[in-house]
Order: structure tokens, then sequence, then C-alpha cells
């Protein structure tokens, strides 16, 4: 455990670093970063690995199509793809804090909590990049109404294989180092998940409205320069704290799946 643990400072402290640099991650991000994976690998190498892999896909996605994206939804979506510490934890959180009970208890249902809250991270991370580069005509889960790209609770058909594609590909990770976690419940937790984000984005999430520029937005100040107001959701619930309850919901379903 001592080797992986500083391997995990050192590996973890790298990869934030060239993160940080790449512009994948803020300072606090990266901080938080390689707290995410010192646990990880210090719980055992697959754990790092599998959190190491969902970083570098989700970086990929986020950075591809960058240009587009920001044009699409930068006055929507509250902060941009450098992701900081808030963003980190609320990904990584509960995968951490189920690698850290592991470490010290050594019970195999922390593996159907971690593997399960990092699918729900993945599919929701896939759905939202991939469905905002080339999904088309979003709407709301609740209304059925369309809404503008980049607006919390918004699905496409193209959003929704690609949570599908992010579930699988944790799943398929979590199945190649031999986790003692069905496939199935993997999927399943990790699409489950996705739509538990969803839901409360569409419902609970702080909403705001930008009176200059007549738009639904969650940022405080809006891309005019302008405050905007809060016209309904939970106030202080955003899209952090949805993203945690994602991740919460996907362990919990894995899990009793399991």
């Amino acid at each position: 455990m001592l080797a992986r643990l500083i391997a995990g400072v050192i590996g973890a402290g790298m990869v934030a670093f060239v993160a940080r640099r790449m512009r994948a991650l803020s300072t606090s991000g990266a901080f938080a970063g390689t707290a995410v994976g010192t646990i990880a690998l210090a719980a055992g190498w697959s754990w790092g690995i599998l959190l190491g892999a969902y970083f570098v896909v989700a970086s990929s996605l986020s950075k591809l199509g960058e240009r587009r994206k920001a044009e699409l939804v930068g006055a929507v979506v509250e902060k941009g793809d450098r992701r900081d510490a808030k963003q980190v934890l609320a990904n990584g959180g509960v995968y951490a804090l189920a690698a850290l009970a592991y470490l010290l208890s050594h019970t195999r249902a922390w593996y159907a909590v971690g593997i399960g809250a990092l699918a729900a991270s993945a599919a929701d991370t896939w759905a939202t990049e991939i469905g905002t580069l080339i999904g088309r005509n979003p709407v709301s889960i609740v209304s059925g109404r369309t809404v503008p790209a980049g607006t919390s609770g918004g699905v496409s058909l193209i959003g929704t294989l690609a949570s599908v594609g992010g579930a699988l590909f944790i799943a398929a990770g979590a199945a190649l180092a031999r986790w003692p976690v069905p496939f199935t419940a993997v999927v399943l937790g990790g699409l489950a998940g996705a739509v538990a984000d969803s839901l409360l984005g569409a419902t609970l999430q702080t909403r705001r409205w930008c009176d200059v520029c007549s738009k639904s937005t969650e940022r405080p100040v809006h891309n005019c320069g302008n405050p905007t107001r809060r016209t309904g959701g939970i106030r202080g619930f955003d899209n952090d704290a949805v993203n945690a309850v994602c991740s919460g919901v996907g362990a919990l379903v894995t899990l009793l799946l399991s």
C-alpha cells in the first residue's frame, strides 16, 4: 500500500500538472484531482487505472469541438471546460470515498459503490459532451419542449446513446479488471445516475434569467456582463451539486443490483 500511495502522489500529481497545462483543470482542480487520484491508487492499482481511464476520456471529449461547444452553450452554462475543485469532487468524490472505505475495510461492497458512481459520472459526461456537439434539438426530459443546447435537463437521442456508451465503457473496464460487480449492474447504475442528473437539472437545479438578453442561463453574471436573477429551483443547488447526486444514485443502484 505504501508503494501505491507514493505512486499515487507522484502519478496523480503529474497527470494533474499536465491537465493543468492543457487547460483541462484549473489550479484548484489540479489539487483536488491529485488528492482523488492518490486515494484511488492507494486502494489498489485497478482503482487508480479505472479513474485515470475515465479522466482521460472525459477530458478528451471535453476538448473535442471545444470552440463549437463554447459558441453553443457559453451563454447558458456557468463554468467552462476547465474543471475546478468543486467539479472534480462532484464527479469523483463518491468514487474516492468508496476507495478510501475499501482501503480501510476491504469490504467487497465498496467495489460496487465506486464503480457505480464512476459509471454515472461517465454516462453524464459523455451525454453532455457528445450530445452538445452533435445532438440536435434537445428537449426537456420533464416537459418535452425544445430547449437551448446546454440547458440542464435537456436530452437528445445522440446524448442518450452517448450516455449508454459511457456506462458501457466503465462497465467494460471493471470487467477487464475482474471487479466483483455484475456488468449489467454497472451499466444500469450508470444510466440511472444520468437520468437522475437530467431530472434534477430540469426541476430542482437553480435556474436564472437575464432580463437584458431575455434568456435562461445558469450564470450569476450573464456573458453580456449583466447580473441575472433566480427564477426557480433550489438556491445553491447548482450543476456541481446535481453531478454529486448523480454519482450517488449510480453508486446506490449498482450496489442494490449487485
